[in-house]
């Protein structure tokens, strides 16, 4: 018999049904954590506005988180990588009872890689906007609106947060199947 192989009482097997298991309950764990950081950085980015009184009451200046098309990207990216990761739990609690599925890990790796540009994008979108917003740009004359606009701004880079984390919980999920795909 090969050593290392060898089923003494169990203890090689059960110890690899026993890490598997434990990657799964973490991956469960982690795809709620992401879900709620993508549904949290939606609702902030979707319900974001202010408005300024300018000289009456009858003129105002808004800003609105729909003005920039880059935000809109955001909030619908996330939205779509909240579905998906609610959806994904479904597989996840299967990979919990039988943990040496590895079809649906596959499946799982290339959606999480599909849905890890995704966040990506939406949240780097966002971020050169929030940078814009926060210092300016002298040269094409784009001024710094943070000023101004202080509730807007803290909310849109509030809601940066969720994503971020989001795309590092999508990395860490990644590695954990591929983990359990090598373990199998």
């Amino acid at each position: 018999m090969m050593k290392g192989s060898t089923i003494e009482g169990g203890g090689v097997i059960s110890r690899r049904k026993g890490l598997a298991r434990g990657l799964s309950i973490m991956d469960f764990i982690l795809r709620i954590v992401a879900a709620v950081g993508t549904l949290a950085a939606a609702i902030a980015m979707g319900t974001t506005d202010e408005t300024l009184p300018f000289a009456t009451q009858f003129i105002r200046f808004r800003a609105e988180f729909d003005d920039l098309p880059s935000f809109v990207f955001f909030v619908v990216a996330n939205s779509l990588i909240c579905g998906y990761l609610v959806l994904s739990l479904i597989l996840s609690l299967l990979h919990i009872v039988k943990s040496s599925a590895v079809k649906s890990r596959l499946l799982l790796v290339v959606l999480d890689t599909i849905m890890l540009g995704l966040a990506t994008a939406g949240a780097s979108a966002a971020a050169a906007i929030v940078y814009i917003a926060h210092y300016g740009n002298p040269k094409p004359n784009w001024f710094a609106i943070c000023q101004q606009y202080n509730s807007f701004c803290e909310r849109i880079s509030a809601s940066l947060i969720g994503s971020y984390l989001a795309a590092a919980i999508l990395v860490i999920l990644i590695i954990f199947s591929a983990v359990a795909i090598s373990r199998n």
